[in-house]
């Protein structure tokens, strides 16, 4: 069992964001498929709400950020290639991904999520942000479900479904997970929507969300979940570092990682 010793007060860094980020910095090498998958989404239009909203933003700009570029496109993917461990959340954030182009980077829900992947030995570094802040990880990959940000953090379910072919491609190229980890009840339905679409599952009704969740899939890949880390839950107690942690060190021992 791995040591937890991380508290559960919300984790904020210790060093400011870097002042500009442009979108020519380049993302890190992946193999060509990994490649091919992660072009296609950050080329996306299919939510013209989505992208009206997400240009707006990047345009406009919060007053702590009015020195950046805003990334401002769908968000793909990133991590280890021969992740085992596929973490997925909701969406980027308007001001956190939207902004840095990488998913969880740049926001609260990083500041608290990445020390525990950290501790855990998923990331490299207990601090996301920047994509070029020298953040890596380790037999994970973080994904979602949505690759915009969308208003109110309330994408509709159509959205859901024209952002579907991306997540199913995106798994197709992560040929070694063996755990999924759902962040927040929108990441659990959206991936037992994929699970239905390609009959792995007859049924979603059979897989209920909470935290601590645990189910063994009829492929063989153990799906867990946990309360999103997103401000709203971090700062009211919902959900604590020691609650998370708990989740990725089961995590950890399904994926059979050393």
């Amino acid at each position: 069992m791995y040591s937890i010793y991380l508290t559960s007060r919300s984790i904020c860094p210790s060093t400011s964001v870097k002042s500009s980020r442009s979108k020519s910095s380049a993302f890190p090498v992946l193999p060509e498929a990994h490649g091919r998958v992660r072009d296609a989404i950050v080329a996306c239009e299919r939510c013209t709400r989505l992208r009206t909203y997400c240009t707006g933003i990047g345009e406009k700009r919060r007053r702590a950020y009015q020195d950046q570029e805003y990334w401002a496109r769908p968000v793909p993917g990133f991590g280890d290639p021969r992740a085992r461990v596929l973490i997925l959340g909701l969406a980027p954030g308007a001001h956190g991904a939207n902004r840095t182009g990488r998913p969880f980077t740049g926001d609260g829900s990083g500041y608290f999520m990445y020390p525990v992947l950290h501790e855990l030995g998923f990331a490299s570094q207990p601090q996301g942000t920047s994509r070029d802040d020298g953040l890596r990880l380790r037999k994970a990959w973080i994904a979602s479900v949505v690759r915009c940000a969308p208003p109110g953090d309330k994408p509709t379910p159509q959205e859901i479904r024209n952002c579907a072919s991306h997540l199913a491609d995106e798994i197709a190229t992560l040929r070694s997970v063996r755990v999924v980890v759902c962040l927040g009840k929108i990441a659990w339905d959206g991936y037992l929507a994929h699970l239905l679409a390609a009959g792995i599952i007859a049924r979603r009704s059979d897989y209920t969300f909470g935290h601590g969740a645990e189910y063994l899939l009829p492929n063989g890949i153990h799906l867990l979940g946990s309360y999103h880390p997103s401000l709203r839950n971090t700062n009211t107690g919902k959900l604590n570092s020691v609650m998370f942690a708990r989740v990725f060190v089961r995590a950890r021992e399904l994926a059979g990682i050393g």
